[in-house]
């Protein structure tokens, strides 16, 4: 397989993961993913931008096949999805130095047993020089490890992103024109990956501006040609906006919780919410992941399991915590047989989410018309908490 020209001198080397369907045991995958290296070769030195996954080792292989010497592997993080295949490299290249951070250098001896003395690292704004190309090194810590950085070449007004601005999917394309759908997927991907370090990423984006980018190309997905619809989704992701929104994660196990989740939706559609629901047994974590990027509320759905609630349900609001979405809002309803304790585990699972929370519905058995009249009471008062937050 032969490398994919993106520019003169400038070439894809990565590889395209059609199969995989998980990733780190718990994202979603339903496109698959590409695991993006890059090439450049200038006119006194060449240099490598990332590797590929050691599950790709074979392709990438095959890419670098006719290439017969790199002077530098930048690291732009350390995880094995970009530096899995660097042992290869290094030892291929047995003159090659990896360029990374301070804080990368310990990662990549700990995770890939990298030999220090092949490790060089690199201050922020400091510059590589390939001949006639410039490489500029760009601390961008917490997106998403505390080592990562990005690479901005200014004779091409290009920057290398890892994390930032990519999305899982595979493509035979490297560049793609359907930029709802890379959007879309970019949108999962922040919300999986990149969410967590939202006022992180702000500062990131504020600190980009000072650079003129014709091309941005990140370590997964395509590379994007035209900037503007890429970057303009992510200032929206990760600003303190919220939109007009109520995500309904729930289970239900005897159908009393079915049942309140429908009448809170209903009454909630009929004042112009718009309602995401997700039922747990079935739903895709990606797209939950996904609806609380902008939502204004939260209300989670539970049956009462052995005093607490469903271990579908923990899950859910242990992932919301960690994703630590913009919300504003929370509450909680669902039913129970005998008693419980429902309501306190939920609340002690969202230690990180700064909401304020809105009085639960909880009832015994199936709801009666008191308990639709109080659902009805929780959607009024959502509905009215919106017209002041949105």
């Amino acid at each position: 397989m032969k490398p994919k020209k993106i520019k003169d001198n400038m070439f894809w080397v990565g590889a395209v993961d059609w199969d995989r369907r998980l990733f780190d045991a718990l994202i979603p995958l339903p496109d698959g993913t590409s695991y993006n290296a890059y090439l450049i070769q200038g006119s006194e030195k060449t240099a490598l931008l990332d590797t590929v996954d050691p599950s790709m080792l074979t392709v990438f292989e095959s890419h670098l096949k006719d290439i017969k010497n790199i002077d530098f592997i930048i690291s732009h993080h350390s995880e094995q999805d970009h530096a899995g295949a660097l042992p290869y490299v290094l030892e291929k290249y047995k003159n090659a130095k990896v360029i990374a951070t301070p804080k990368g250098k310990p990662m990549l001896i700990d995770h890939l047993h990298i030999q220090e003395d092949r490790i060089v690292t690199v201050n922020d704004g400091e510059t590589l020089s390939l001949g006639n190309k410039t490489l500029e090194f760009i601390h961008a810590p917490w997106v998403h490890w505390p080592e990562t950085m990005f690479t901005y070449i200014r004779e091409d007004k290009i920057i290398f992103t890892c994390d930032l601005f990519g999305s899982h999917l595979a493509t035979s394309d490297i560049f793609y024109n359907d930029y709802w759908h890379v959007c879309d997927e970019a949108k999962r991907y922040y919300a999986e990956v990149m969410m967590p370090f939202r006022t992180t990423i702000q500062k990131h984006l504020e600190k980009l501006k000072k650079y003129q980018i014709d091309m941005i190309a990140p370590s997964h997905g395509p590379v994007h040609r035209d900037p503007e619809c890429i970057v303009r989704s992510h200032q929206e992701w990760v600003s303190d906006k919220v939109s007009n929104t109520v995500v309904v994660p729930y289970v239900t196990m005897h159908g009393s919780t079915q049942l309140m989740v429908e009448r809170l939706t209903e009454v909630l559609s009929e004042n112009g919410i718009k309602v995401e629901k997700f039922n747990l047994a079935v739903a895709d974590t990606g797209k939950f992941a996904m609806s609380l990027v902008d939502a204004a509320t939260l209300v989670i759905g539970s049956p009462t399991v052995l005093t607490g609630a469903h271990p579908l349900v923990v899950s859910a609001a242990f992932l919301a915590n960690a994703l630590k979405p913009k919300l504003k809002f929370a509450s909680i309803i669902g039913s129970y047989g005998w008693g419980g304790r429902m309501v306190e585990q939920i609340k002690g699972l969202l230690p990180n989410l700064k909401i304020e929370m809105l009085e639960p519905v909880v009832i015994k058995g199936l709801p009666k018309d008191e308990d639709y009249k109080a659902l009805d009471r929780l959607a009024n008062e959502i509905v009215s908490r919106h017209k002041t937050a949105i």
